[in-house]
């Protein structure tokens, strides 16, 4: 049994959908008859790539200029919902995905669920899951939701696949008066500087922790990655500690990723990092200690010192 519509927030930037939008997408496909997005920002940009991936219609806000996306999504999102009556709204585990999602449950007067990895249709309502124990356990909560069911999902939960659709079409929908929520404007933007694989989509990703040592150590995570063509991760604790920015944690509060191939280097392998990297095609963990959790995952370990394998294998790979 597939349900009648289904609406997501459609996330991106002028380049196109993110990846999380995308994969909601190609999940919501399966569910409904119709996939709908709405748009708080860059609906035309991202009309053909959503439209290939088995949407049907972008509603896209206009007049956002520079209010928080959370506010004005929410407002208009609530009178969009009460018009078309969808079965369901599915949002990314993101910034602009939770403020969203969260104003909406109060101008909706609708539970949300949140952190979901898995829905389907079960007598035609969403039933959406949710792990425990840190998603270590294979454990699951299931959550059936009254439509419309608003849920909230994690990253890399779902695979992203073209439907080979043509592009969807494009509706103006005018921004609503939010009320005081409204005064807050967004006064400045930074914008990461990237090069070569990104962490969210790399096909091969290096991480470093603990084990490194030392701040300068981290030089061979990021040289290794380089051989690899790969892009460099960490754990929580060196991101703490400062030796690497955020945006390279990987984990529960960090990024989630799959890559075919997850290199981790001096991480024991606490639960949180498991979390963000479980899911890997291949892993393979460079630690000192026999007993350290990683291994307990990892489809290949090496015990022994990173400062002592992994030169060796810079070495091998330049030799090659």
């Amino acid at each position: 049994m597939t349900l009648a519509q289904i609406l997501l927030l459609a996330e991106g930037d002028a380049d196109g959908p993110s990846g999380l939008t995308l994969e909601l997408a190609t999940k919501a496909r399966t569910l409904a008859d119709s996939v709908t997005a709405f748009a708080p920002v860059h609906g035309e940009a991202m009309a053909a790539e959503l439209g290939a991936h088995g949407v049907s219609t972008v509603y896209a806000l206009e007049g956002l200029g520079d209010g928080l996306v959370g506010v004005h999504a929410a407002a208009a999102l609530a009178g969009h919902i009460e018009a078309t009556s969808p079965d369901a709204v599915f949002f990314g585990q993101t910034a602009d995905g939770r403020d969203t999602a969260a104003r909406l449950a109060v101008l909706a007067d609708r539970p949300v669920s949140t952190n979901n990895v898995g829905v389907q249709v079960v007598d035609g309502a969403i039933v959406t899951e949710e792990p425990i124990f840190g998603g270590t356990q294979n454990i699951f909560t299931a959550y059936r939701a009254p439509a419309p069911a608003l849920a909230m999902f994690r990253p890399k939960s779902f695979e992203a696949e073209p439907s080979g659709g043509g592009a969807a079409g494009v509706e103006a929908v005018g921004a609503v008066d939010p009320g005081e929520a409204g005064r807050a404007v967004v006064t400045g933007r930074h914008a990461e500087e990237r090069s070569g694989p990104q962490l969210d989509d790399a096909a091969v990703v290096v991480s470093g922790g603990r084990g490194l040592g030392q701040p300068e150590a981290y030089s061979m995570v990021d040289e290794l990655a380089g051989l690899l063509g790969a892009a460099s991760g960490a754990s929580r604790a060196i991101v703490d500690a400062g030796w690497v920015p955020y945006a390279k944690q990987v984990g529960q509060t960090g990024k989630v990723v799959k890559p075919n191939v997850y290199i981790a280097c001096g991480i024991s392998g606490a639960t949180q990092h498991l979390v963000g990297m479980k899911g890997s095609k291949n892993i393979v963990a460079i630690n000192k200690d026999p007993e350290a959790p990683i291994f307990g995952v990892a489809d290949l370990g090496i015990v022994g010192d990173v400062h002592k394998v992994m030169p060796a294998l810079i070495e091998a790979l330049k030799s090659r």
